[in-house]
């Protein structure tokens, strides 16, 4: 059995929330991206981070730096993307300093050495290894650019739970994804015993190798309409539930993305995880000198044009969960009657729909897409 901890996760979160509010406070973080390094034992098409020149590859974050950029920050939530961060040496003294903290880490990995190093890592409520899965095994080996990497990841999956880690898997979807892949996909990553699924369209990385898949707003919505319609109640995500309606296109929030600041070896990113408009030194300086309303498909930015990545929106959504009452209860009902019956979306009613679950209001927010 795993380690309890999303009941705990979500009181952190909506109690922090609600004390940021009484403050009167219009930006704050939810969830620090933390970056210890850019380097990795893959080579994905849609990525971005790997195509940097080998001398900056090489280079990687202290577990002082990250303790520094943590404390500064006061989210209390860390996600660790990468690059692969288990590719970093000191990865166990970071997750176990920030353990001590308190704070609800997502460890995010492809699981290629997850096997090997797991007997590093000891079960905590405050860790989740956060598994990059793209997909069933062909569309996953694809994606990732290699074979053999889904039956891997898979093997890491299975290991880390028999052992009593928290673990959750993150999905990003380009255009040309298969809907009812995807649904079976959901299928198998539930019976394999996950906590939850992170989702996610990709982002147009400017240095990503391939450029003709990232998805545009209209394709996002279709794609995630007949994805998420006709719900199956075993299907349990990691997301706010407003966000998901906000991929299916039945909602629309402006990009909050002071709500996932990024700091890595450059410093703290400006605006976003997905942008690199420059760096600041502190995170007060981030959030002081950056001409947020140059962010956001409402600023007409080029560059923001098609993003839906849960990046920038899922803290808007948990924003509207507690701006107001009808936030609170839109949410509430999204999680009550959460199967959205589309006879004209994948699946069908009586393919995949059956009675509402009821399961808990899911408002601890998502690690890297």
């Amino acid at each position: 059995m795993g380690v309890p901890g999303p009941v705990s996760q979500m009181w952190a979160v909506s109690s922090y929330v609600i004390r940021q509010k009484l403050k009167g406070r219009k930006q704050y973080p939810i969830v620090l991206m933390l970056e210890p390094l850019l380097r990795c034992n893959l080579a994905c098409a849609g990525c971005g981070k790997i195509q940097y020149p080998a001398h900056v590859l090489k280079k990687q974050l202290t577990p002082e730096e990250c303790f520094r950029a943590v404390e500064e920050c006061g989210a209390p939530v860390v996600s660790i993307p990468g690059g692969e961060p288990l590719m970093h040496p000191q990865i166990v003294e970071i997750v176990n300093g920030l353990v001590a903290r308190k704070k609800y880490i997502y460890l995010c990995t492809n699981a290629l050495l997850l096997s090997e190093r797991l007997d590093e890592f000891r079960p905590s409520k405050y860790l989740s290894f956060s598994v990059h899965m793209d997909g069933q095994r062909e569309h996953h080996d694809f994606s990732v650019c290699r074979e053999g990497t889904y039956d891997k990841a898979v093997e890491g999956i299975r290991m880390a739970l028999g052992r009593g880690f928290r673990v959750t898997t993150n999905t990003t979807l380009f255009d040309g994804a298969d809907p009812q892949s995807v649904r079976q996909f959901f299928d198998d990553m539930m019976d394999l015993g996950v906590e939850g699924m992170m989702l996610s369209p990709g982002y147009t990385y400017d240095k990503a190798p391939d450029q003709q898949h990232f998805l545009s707003r209209k394709k996002t919505r279709n794609l995630f309409r007949q994805i998420l319609s006709n719900r199956s109640e075993k299907w349990s995500f990691n997301l706010s539930p407003l966000f998901l309606e906000f991929l299916m296109g039945k909602r629309d929030y402006k990009c909050t993305p002071w709500g996932m600041p990024t700091y890595n070896i450059f410093g703290w990113q400006k605006p976003c995880y997905l942008l690199q408009d420059g760096y600041a030194d502190t995170f007060d300086e981030l959030l002081g000198e950056t001409n947020w309303e140059n962010y956001g498909t409402e600023s007409g930015n080029p560059k923001c044009a098609n993003c839906m990545v849960h990046s920038g929106y899922e803290a808007s959504a948990v924003n509207d969960t507690f701006g107001s009452v009808g936030g609170f209860l839109a949410t509430v009902r999204a999680t009550l009657f959460n199967k959205y019956k589309d006879p004209d979306a994948m699946g069908g009613v009586s393919g995949q729909a059956s009675k509402d679950s009821g399961q808990l209001v899911q408002i601890s927010v998502s690690p890297k897409a």
